[in-house]
């Protein structure tokens, strides 16, 4: 399949390996990448958890959809932060131009990837475990996936060959 002139956006929990996979699937398909995490802290000028710290986390996720729906970009794959599909007008832009694609993973493998999930700037509410918010987003990142890839023991080359399979 020629990705030529389409973008793949990543979706997922912390620590299923958007990111990660996201950089070596860019390069392999000859595409550009763009971590969203990322264009957020360069825009606000700090750390994510910082910017939850003071901005709160309606706060955050104002500024999480503005830097995701305003993000214009050709053939290039998405990383995206795993609170974006809280981020309804950032989600439909990320549908209508390109394939949404979720990594699926477990609540204990994601649990024993992530340790101290505060210190990553994961959007929790005070008294919101991992759990109640693993169960809070699946329906969310099921909702809008195009394509939905259990990343269960598979290490990141196979979750790479994975999403080529896909999406050819």
């Amino acid at each position: 399949m020629s990705t030529e002139g389409t973008n793949l956006v990543l979706i997922g929990m912390p620590g299923a390996g958007k990111s990660t996979v996201g950089v070596i699937l860019a390069k392999v398909l000859g595409m550009n990448f763009i971590d969203s995490d990322l264009l957020i802290q360069e825009q606000e000028g700090r750390l994510l958890k910082d910017i939850i710290k003071k901005e709160g986390l309606q706060g955050y996720i104002d500024i999480e959809n503005q830097v995701n729906r305003d993000i214009s970009a050709e053939n290039t794959v998405i990383a995206t932060g795993g609170s974006v599909v809280y981020c309804t007008e950032a989600m439909e832009h990320f549908r209508d131009r390109a394939t949404v694609i979720y990594i699926k993973l477990s609540y204990e493998t994601i649990s024993k990837r992530l340790g101290n999930i505060r210190q990553r700037g994961v959007v929790l509410r005070d008294e919101q475990t991992l759990l109640d918010l693993y169960k809070e987003r699946i329906p969310l990142y099921e909702k809008y996936a195009h394509i939905t890839i259990d990343a269960e023991g598979l290490g990141i080359e196979e979750l790479m060959e994975r999403i080529c399979m896909e999406i050819s």
